[in-house]
C-alpha cells in the first residue's frame, strides 16, 4: 500500500496551521508540523517530505531564507503563504524557488487545492518520449531535470526547467504566457499569468551567469523565444 502524500507545514501561528492541517488531513494528506525556520529546515532534511507549505514570517530565519536552504538541498516544491501585499515580496518568493504563493488571509480549501495542483504537475509524467536536447553547450536532460552550460547545473527548479524545455522544444516559436503556464504548471493553473514573467527573470539571470548560454528574448506583446542559432536534438 502506498504511503499518503507527506506535506511539511512550516507554520508560527497555530491557529493557521491547526485549519489548515485539519484540511490536509481531510484531503488525504500526511502533515509534519515545523514552528519556526530552523526546525523547517532540519525536518525538511529528515523527511524528505513531498511538499512544504511555508509561512514567510517565520522566528529564527525567516520563509525566504528556508526556501533558499530547501533549494539548495534539492527540488521539494515549495509553496509559500504571505500576509505581505507588497508584489515584491510574492516575487523574492518566486525568486528564491518557490513553485507557487498564497496571500493571507486565504480560504484553506484553495491552499489545498494548490497543493493538488503542485504535486499532480510533479508527478504527472511527460507524454513525449523524453529526449536529450543539445543546443550547443547547452544540454537538458529531461529524466534527470538537469540542465547544464558547458558541463555546468544552471540549478534550475523544477518551474524553471519546465520553461526552459518548452523554449527549447520550438526555439522559433513565440510562447505567450498562457501557453508557458500550461506547460509549466498544468491547464488548470488559476494563479496570474504574470507570474511566468517572475520565473522567466529567474531563468534568463541563471542563463546569463554562464558564458556561452542562450539568451531568453521578450517579444513584447508577444512573448517570449529562447534566442539560439542552430539548434539540434539527439
Amino acid at each position: 500500500m502506498l504511503r499518503p502524500r507527506r506535506i511539511l507545514l512550516v507554520e508560527d501561528d497555530r491557529r493557521t496551521s491547526a485549519i489548515v492541517e485539519r484540511y490536509l488531513r481531510g484531503a488525504g494528506y500526511d502533515v509534519a508540523i515545523a514552528r519556526d525556520g530552523p526546525s523547517g529546515i532540519a525536518q525538511c532534511e529528515a523527511l524528505d517530505p513531498d511538499l512544504v507549505i511555508l509561512d514567510v514570517m517565520l522566528p529564527g530565519c525567516d520563509g525566504f531564507e528556508v526556501c533558499r536552504r530547501i533549494r539548495d538541498a534539492g527540488a521539494t516544491p515549495v509553496l509559500m503563504l504571505t500576509a505581505r501585499v507588497d508584489e515584491s515580496d510574492r516575487l523574492r518568493g518566486l525568486l528564491g524557488g518557490a513553485d507557487d504563493y498564497v496571500v493571507k488571509p486565504f480560504s484553506p480549501r484553495e491552499v489545498v487545492a494548490r497543493v493538488q495542483t503542485i504535486l499532480r504537475r510533479s508527478a504527472q509524467p511527460d507524454r513525449r518520449p523524453p529526449m536529450k536536447v543539445d543546443f550547443g553547450t547547452l544540454k537538458l536532460d529531461p529524466l534527470a531535470c538537469d540542465a547544464r552550460v558547458g558541463g555546468i547545473s544552471l540549478e534550475l527548479t523544477p518551474t524553471e526547467f519546465r520553461l526552459l524545455e518548452a523554449l527549447c522544444s520550438a526555439p522559433r516559436m513565440a510562447w505567450t504566457r498562457q501557453r508557458l503556464l500550461e506547460r509549466a504548471f498544468g491547464w488548470d493553473y488559476e494563479g496570474s499569468e504574470r507570474t511566468v514573467d517572475t520565473h522567466v527573470a529567474n531563468l534568463r539571470k541563471k542563463l546569463a551567469s554562464h558564458a556561452g548560454a542562450p539568451s531568453i528574448q521578450t517579444l513584447f506583446g508577444r512573448g517570449y523565444r529562447l534566442a539560439l542559432e542552430s539548434p539540434s536534438s539527439r
